[in-house]
């Protein structure tokens, strides 16, 4: 579904009403999950994302997950140097539309996708940087811990963990693609190794979906803006590090950046495995629920299979 100009124009009118001049739509077609526009109205340049309704399949952490966004780019502005950017409004009401959206400003830069002439070391000492200031940030309690409330707030990471994984493993069943037995191995699979995953770590406030269209540069290669939130998470670290390694963009000079040595015990690389586990595990359901590719779901379920085989039994 699209917008007419004139309901847009609407949204910018009722948040932005100091903004008189007629407003023009630019859809970003990078957008995987919000529909996203480029405002131009008067001499300000905006940034309009439209959440799915709330029907879509979506994971369990997805529903009403934009409700986050604003706290969150907050708290970055306030303690830390990542730049993001100032959310100038938010509306979960559904009396202008029927979904949430939110309202910012502009970040210069474009993606790194777009961006190929740049040095991407130097993007990813950066991004390592970044990413540690983020971690630093800690909360009381561990999971989703957002205004969306997709999971209960956990005391302690092993128990938050077992619960995202379970409610993920209910996803896939939800499409489909775990019968009841293949539902239980793979829980029971988590239980088997769940002494592995309590041990002390701090709650830190983790991203979750870096990677390079989420990373804005200029022509020298400086990050000029982290994007998309809405998917953040509190605990540990490692689980961050899954992300980027399936993304190819935790090599040596990110960790220079980030300012340590990747842990390389079996410990680690056990927990490693199960976090990209939960990586390609919501692949199944996106690609099937909103993609509408079966057959890209079941080549991601084999993946899932395939890895357990090797590194799990």
């Amino acid at each position: 579904m699209t917008f007419t100009a004139a309901t847009l124009a609407t949204l910018i009118r009722q948040r932005q009403p100091h903004l008189s001049g007629e407003a023009h739509f630019v859809p970003i077609p990078t957008g995987k999950f919000n529909m996203s526009y480029r405002v131009f109205v008067d001499d300000v340049t905006l940034i309009l994302r439209i959440a799915p309704l709330r029907a879509t399949t979506l994971l369990f952490y997805e529903r009403n997950m934009m409700r986050q966004e604003p706290q969150l780019h907050a708290l970055l502005q306030a303690e830390t140097r990542v730049p993001v950017a100032r959310v100038l409004a938010f509306d979960d009401s559904h009396t202008l539309i029927d979904r949430d959206f939110i309202l910012m400003e502009q970040l210069p830069g474009r993606p790194l996708t777009e961006m190929g002439h740049v040095n991407v070391n130097r993007v990813l000492g950066q991004l390592g940087d970044y990413l540690a200031q983020v971690h630093r940030l800690h909360a009381t309690q561990y999971g989703y811990l957002g205004p969306h409330h997709p999971m209960p707030p956990q005391n302690n990471w092993v128990d938050a963990f077992a619960i995202m994984w379970g409610k993920l493993i209910a996803d896939v069943v939800a499409v489909g693609y775990y019968d009841e037995e293949e539902a239980t191995f793979m829980q029971r699979l988590l239980d088997h190794y769940l002494m592995m995953f309590d041990q002390p770590v701090a709650s830190c406030l983790l991203h979750m979906d870096v990677w390079q269209q989420n990373i804005l540069v200029d022509d020298e290669g400086v990050i000029t803006g982290l994007v998309d939130w809405d998917r953040a998470l509190w605990g540990d670290p490692e689980i961050e590090f899954a992300v980027l390694d399936y993304c190819g963009i935790s090599g040596p000079a990110f960790w220079e950046g980030y300012g340590r040595e990747r842990d390389q015990s079996r410990e680690i690389a056990i927990r490693q495995t199960f976090y990209l586990l939960y990586e390609l595990q919501k692949y199944i359901v996106i690609r099937h629920g909103r993609n509408q590719d079966p057959a890209a779901a079941s080549r991601y379920k084999q993946q899932v299979l395939h890895i357990v085989q090797q590194h799990l039994l």
